[in-house]
């Protein structure tokens, strides 16, 4: 299809199924309407409006949709496979279950998005923000949050492996259960966040800031925390077998009954440390 409907106001209609492949719909304004299973791949929607619409199944494939606005709008099962959102704006928008692997979601804007059990494998968050964001058992799978914003985010159990977190902001995120294998954490702020039972085997946490986090019998196998902030962590029942602790604060952190073993603590700050029950054998002090 090759449509072009560029600045066309087409607010308040039912387009239910409606096939926009390939279309010139630069700024066009689609708000408030009923585009549930309407076909937009490969569409040029930048600068569109979509604020309230249903667009629940619709298809964004491709599609460029830089600086649109798609916020509180139904993107339930939505598919944004490879699309460009640079600059977006989807507040408070419901992509339950939407697909958006490989997208480009550059500086867009998530805040308060309903994300549940949406995949984002390869997805680029580069400075995006996602501020209160639901990500729950979303797949996150080598996917670059770098400078993104993710504070007070819910990532209870989502699949976080292998991403790129570097600088990123999750103060006061919940990442109870998440999956952060070998996730690059470098320089991140995790004040406050919650991250009992996570999975950080063999992590990247140099220089990330830890303080007042809650570790409670998560898993940092092998992982890299030199030069990280713990100051009054808690990390009771913690696993940091083989870890790397070179000059990290640990001044007020709470290791009782946490695994040492093997750990590297050379010029760590162990000032007021509780390491009672704690497995030190093979450390290195």
């Amino acid at each position: 299809m090759n449509t072009n409907v560029s600045n066309v106001n087409l607010s308040s209609e039912s387009l239910e199924t409606k096939d926009f492949e390939g279309a010139n719909l630069i700024n066009a304004d689609f708000s408030e309407m009923n585009l549930a299973g309407a076909n937009f791949a490969n569409a040029d929607l930048t600068g569109a409006n979509f604020t309230r619409s249903n667009l629940s199944g619709a298809n964004f494939a491709g599609a460029t949709l830089t600086n649109a606005t798609l916020n509180f709008a139904d993107l339930n099962r939505a598919n944004f496979a490879g699309a460009t959102l640079t600059n977006a704006t989807l507040n408070w928008a419901d992509l339950n279950w939407a697909n958006l692997t490989k997208a480009n979601l550059t500086e867009v804007d998530l805040t308060g998005t309903d994300l549940v059990r949406a995949n984002f494998a390869d997805a680029n968050f580069t400075g995006a923000n996602l501020t209160q964001a639901d990500l729950t058992a979303a797949d996150l799978v080598q996917a670059n949050f770098a400078d993104a914003n993710l504070s007070g985010a819910n990532l209870t159990h989502t699949n976080l492996e292998g991403a790129n977190l570097k600088s990123a902001n999750l103060t006061g995120a919940n990442l109870t259960k998440a999956n952060l294998d070998r996730a690059d954490l470098c320089e991140a702020n995790l004040k406050g966040a919650i991250l009992n039972w996570a999975n950080l085997t063999k992590a990247n946490l140099t220089r990330a800031d830890l303080t007042n986090t809650n570790l409670d019998r998560a898993n940092l196998y092998g992982a890299n925390l030199e030069g990280a902030n713990l100051t009054g962590a808690n990390l009771t029942n913690t696993n940091l077998e083989g870890a790397n602790l070179t000059k990290a604060n640990l001044d007020r952190t709470d290791l009782y009954e946490a695994n040492l073993r093997e750990a590297i603590l050379t010029g760590a700050d162990l000032t007021h440390t509780n390491l009672e029950g704690a497995n030190l054998q093979g450390a290195f002090l």
